[in-house]
């Protein structure tokens, strides 16, 4: 299967999203508390959003996620 040549900014904007999906997935994967539901740290959704924005993938969502799949089929 062919894999898409990256720019800098989309690799880090892809590796980015992937740590937060990371984040997410850990963060839902923890025990029920009842108490509070679960938070995802800021931090992470900012890097997130920075990455984006600096590779000019900001409110182009079929653009990233076509990118993705192409460098990390999996997902």
């Amino acid at each position: 299967m062919p894999t898409a040549v990256l720019t800098d900014r989309e690799r880090a904007a892809v590796q980015a999203y992937l740590r937060l999906l990371q984040t997410v997935r850990a963060t839902f994967d923890g025990p029920p508390d009842g108490r509070r539901p679960p938070a995802v740290p800021t931090a992470a959704l900012a890097e997130a959003e920075q990455a984006l924005s600096a590779a000019g993938l900001a409110g182009n969502e079929e653009e990233f996620f076509h990118l993705l799949r192409s460098w990390c089929p999996e997902r």
